[in-house]
């Protein structure tokens, strides 16, 4: 059996920061998981941060790109898209626990170039029965396909902390500011705000993940205070940012024990 006829079949990739894998697709379902670093992954319903606590899953044929904020190692695994159907039906980030680290691990060490022994296979059943309950986390962020809020988003994108407010960016694209909120729901499903403050926050894990003060994180997030950028960030990720900066650190000295 060719390795593309398997079920789940896998490939382990080091990406150093700054790195951007350019727009593709898979014919098959797949799921990114970084058990280092931090991956961005860019798609046209959105795009979703990828910290080493979590996996992203893309359905099958789903045109993407990935960016390196953080040097990491990624493990990539495709599921066969005949059997997609009972996997998450949207695209969406997953919490990887222990157990499917390992198998997400492992499976990524295979040498697909030879027979398939009996615990490979096991090995993708088990991944499989582990993601068809997934509980989806709040690491997305839905990507506007109107073009002109499509550039202000790639504009704070560039500068999560730009001070400008809904009104000035109305000025900027000469529209009402009623109508710029309008067409802003519209076309993400969030209000500016909420957006904002998710894309802020999300931008911020980086910062944490590289060893910056949750104090300097929160002014360079744009927030005014580290209480208001820790509210913000525990509402949001259902940890506090300090409790995420731990675990994150565990979570790497689990690997250099193994």
């Amino acid at each position: 059996m060719a390795a593309s006829d398997l079920p789940v079949t896998g490939v382990a990739m080091h990406y150093p920061q700054g790195h951007v894998v350019p727009i593709h697709q898979h014919q098959h379902g797949h799921l990114i998981y970084a058990s280092q670093g931090l991956l961005r992954v860019e798609a046209e319903t959105g795009q979703w941060l990828v910290p080493p606590t979590s996996a992203v899953w893309l359905r099958p044929e789903v045109t993407h790109r990935l960016v390196i904020p953080v040097a990491l190692q990624a493990h990539g695994l495709f599921v066969h898209k005949d059997i997609c159907a009972n996997l998450p039906a949207t695209d969406c980030v997953v919490q990887v626990s222990g157990l499917l680290r390992e198998i997400i691990t492992q499976l990524t060490c295979v040498n697909y170039a030879v027979p398939i022994s009996r615990r490979t296979h096991l090995l993708g059943e088990l991944l499989l029965e582990e993601l068809s309950t997934p509980s989806a986390l709040p690491f997305h962020l839905p990507w506007p396909q109107d073009a002109p809020i499509q550039n202000v988003c790639y504009k704070l994108m560039g500068d999560p902390s730009h001070p400008s407010t809904a009104g000035d960016w109305a000025s900027m694209l000469a529209i009402g500011e009623k109508t710029f909120h309008r067409r802003f729901v519209k076309s993400t499903g969030m209000t500016f705000g909420k957006w904002r403050q998710q894309l802020r926050l999300m931008s911020s894990l980086a910062q944490l993940m590289q060893g910056a003060p949750i104090t300097q994180v929160a002014l360079n997030s744009g927030y005014d205070s580290h209480s208001a950028y820790a509210t913000a960030f525990k509402k949001q990720f259902r940890q506090s940012p300090s409790e995420f900066i731990q675990r994150y650190r565990n979570t790497n000295a689990v690997k250099l024990q193994t």
